[in-house]
């Protein structure tokens, strides 16, 4: 009997998650990427990613804000994702998965480069990383550059070597661009699906030290089909991996200080 009480309990927080998201469609638009006298000011935003589906399973909150705020989006992806030899179909899926998140296709660049293979036992060298931003950023005048933050997610080694690219590129040009990272959580509320946006929104306030923001999903169901276009990748446990990642109902943003 108690068991049945956890479970109507956890079936009904994540109806109520739910509809907080949705609610929160009726709100005014939040208060990330606005000039400092609180008006709209377009920016942009340059998305820096490992692989192909990183933007779909871990950053589409973001991007559905980025988008329906009208800011201009760009995405680099720092190789192809070849490690299992899917390398130019997974290109061609970022590009169908970024249309349905309404990037538009001349907006995502997909480096193929030697020394930046996909593989847990690819390490990246950071010096190249920071060299390859910072072209992409003079390229597309970037106001905001958003990556991953020291654990990636996941831990996956070439996430945290963005980051660290990133890093790097903040550390030689500490005044000249603003940036975010995408804060990892632990795997009970990795794996809570909506029902984290209480707790994300809560850290995100309660924070005094960093500059957070936390912005829930809009368009939750668009996170489900942008990844279904990487159809080499959308295997039964990436679906489960969408359903109940907390990332797809919500990121928290952390402003990355020097």
């Amino acid at each position: 009997m108690s068991w049945l009480v956890v479970v109507l309990s956890l079936i009904v927080l994540w109806i109520a998650s739910l509809c907080k998201i949705i609610h929160t469609l009726r709100l005014p638009s939040r208060t990330f990427l606005l000039s400092n006298g609180g008006a709209f000011c377009k920016k942009n935003v340059l998305l820096v990613v490992a692989h192909p589906d990183d933007e779909s399973m871990f950053f589409s909150p973001t991007i559905s804000y980025l988008i329906s705020r009208g800011h201009n989006l760009h995405i680099l992806c720092l190789s192809i994702g070849n490690a299992d030899g899917m390398g130019n179909a997974r290109k061609h899926e970022l590009y169908k998965a970024c249309a349905v998140l309404k990037v538009p296709v001349q907006q995502v660049n997909v480096l193929d480069h030697p020394e930046l293979q996909d593989g847990f036992g690819q390490i990246w060298d950071h010096n190249l990383l920071a060299k390859i931003i910072k072209d992409e950023v003079s390229s597309h005048e970037i106001d905001v550059i958003i990556t991953f933050d020291k654990y990636g997610v996941s831990g996956h080694c070439n996430h945290c070597d963005v980051h660290y690219g990133v890093h790097k590129l903040l550390h030689e040009n500490p005044r000249s661009i603003e940036a975010w990272e995408l804060v990892s959580t632990n795997i009970f509320r990795k794996y809570s699906g909506p029902v984290d946006i209480w707790l994300s929104m809560l850290l995100a306030t309660k924070d005094t030290k960093t500059v957070m923001h936390c912005l829930l999903n809009e368009h939750p169901q668009k996170s489900f089909h942008a990844m279904s276009e990487h159809s080499s990748q959308w295997v039964w446990f990436r679906k489960l991996f969408v359903s109940f990642s907390s990332y797809t109902y919500v990121n928290t943003l952390r402003k990355i200080s020097m």
